[in-house]
C-alpha cells in the first residue's frame, strides 16, 4: 500500500484507523473523506476531502488524481438507524459499496470494507458460530451486509479485484460517541459511568454479544490489509472477536473502579430484536490461521483502559 483513501473516515472505525495509517504510511499518503467536513480532525497536515459516497464520479476523481492504490470503504448506515430508514439504508450501503468497488476495479486498487455480526440471523448457530454458516438476517443492516460480502466475493472471482474484509463484532472506543448501532450500549455505558455514575441499558440483562476493543479492531484491519494474498481463503468476511459479554458483566467490571455505579434497563424493542437475532459468540479460527489475528484486550483490560481514557 502506497496511497490510501478512506470513505466514512469520521465514523467510529475511521476516526482511529485514519490516524494509525497516517503514522504507519505517512500523513501525505492517507486521504480521509467523509460527507461532512471536519477541520483538523486528523491533524493540521492531514489530507481531507468531502465526499458523498453516492457520487461515484467524485470518488473516481479523487482516486485518479491522487494515484490511490488502496480503498478502505467504511461509509454506511448502522443497524438501528437502518431499521428506522430501511430504504435509505439499502441505497446508501449498497450504492456506496458498488461505487467504491467499480472505482477500485477501474484503477486496480486493493479494496477493504467491513462486514458485521449483523450478517447473521436467528437461524444461525448461536455458539461458536463458524466462518461459513447459515446467514439469514432479519434486519436491513444485516441484509445489506450479506449482500456486501457476496458482492465483494463476486468482484474477486469475476475481476480478480483484491477484496478483503472483517466481520466485526460490537466495537468499543473512547474517541467517538455512539452512532446508531445495536452494540452501542457497550460504548455509552463507560461514558455514563464516568459522567453520571449510572447507566440505563437499551438491551436486556443476559443479552450476550461479541465485542472487541477498537485497538484490536484497528490492528486486525492493518494485519489483513498487509497479509500475503496467497494465505487468504475467505477474504471478505473473517469472523473476528475478543469477548462475548452482556450488560451485567460490563457493569460488574466497572464497579471494580467505580463502586457506586448502578445499571438499570429500559429495553428498546427494535435494538433488542436485532441483538436477539445475532450470535452469542462467533469462532475466529479462520482469521487466526490465515493472517494471525490475535486480540490483546479482554473485558478486564479494556474496562481499565476505557475508564482511564474517558476520565481524561
Amino acid at each position: 500500500m502506497k496511497r490510501i483513501l478512506l470513505t466514512g473516515a469520521l465514523g467510529q472505525i475511521g476516526s482511529e484507523l485514519t490516524t494509525t495509517l497516517q503514522h504507519k504510511y505517512g500523513v501525505d499518503n492517507v486521504i480521509a473523506t467523509d460527507i461532512r467536513y471536519s477541520d483538523g480532525a486528523f491533524g493540521e497536515d492531514a489530507r481531507f476531502e468531502t465526499l458523498d459516497i453516492m457520487d461515484g464520479n467524485r470518488l473516481n476523481e479523487l482516486v485518479k488524481n491522487n494515484n490511490v492504490d488502496t480503498i478502505i470503504h467504511l461509509a454506511a448506515m448502522l443497524s438501528a438507524n437502518a431499521e428506522h430508514h430501511p430504504q435509505r439504508a439499502w441505497e446508501i450501503n449498497m450504492t456506496g459499496l458498488m461505487n467504491s468497488l467499480e472505482v477500485a476495479r477501474e484503477h486496480d486498487c486493493k479494496f477493504f470494507t467491513p462486514s458485521s455480526i449483523g450478517a447473521f440471523g436467528p437461524s444461525t448457530i448461536k455458539q461458536s458460530t463458524p466462518q461459513i454458516t447459515v446467514q439469514r438476517p432479519t434486519s436491513m443492516y444485516g441484509v445489506s451486509k450479506v449482500a456486501s460480502e457476496l458482492l465483494c466475493d463476486y468482484y474477486y472471482t469475476k475481476y480478480g479485484l483484491d477484496t478483503r474484509g472483517l466481520r466485526f463484532p460490537g466495537l468499543i472506543s473512547y474517541l467517538t460517541p455512539p452512532g446508531g448501532g445495536t452494540t452501542d450500549y457497550a460504548v455509552d455505558i463507560y461514558y455514563k459511568a464516568v459522567e453520571e455514575g449510572s447507566y440505563t441499558s437499551f438491551l436486556s440483562a443476559g443479552t450476550y454479544l461479541d465485542m472487541m476493543y477498537m485497538p484490536d479492531a484497528i490492528q486486525a484491519t492493518v494485519d489483513l490489509l498487509e497479509a500475503d494474498p496467497s494465505r487468504l481463503k475467505n477474504r471478505n468476511a473473517y469472523n473476528v472477536t475478543a469477548m462475548s459479554i452482556e450488560p451485567e458483566m460490563i457493569a460488574a467490571e466497572i464497579k471494580k473502579h467505580i463502586p457506586d455505579f448502578t445499571l438499570s434497563y429500559d429495553v428498546d424493542p427494535v435494538r433488542q430484536g436485532i441483538a436477539d437475532s445475532w450470535p452469542d459468540a462467533i469462532d475466529p479460527t479462520a482469521a487466526k490461521e490465515e493472517f494471525g489475528f490475535s486480540p490483546l484486550y479482554d473485558l478486564e483490560k479494556m474496562t481499565k483502559d476505557m475508564l482511564e481514557k474517558v476520565q481524561k
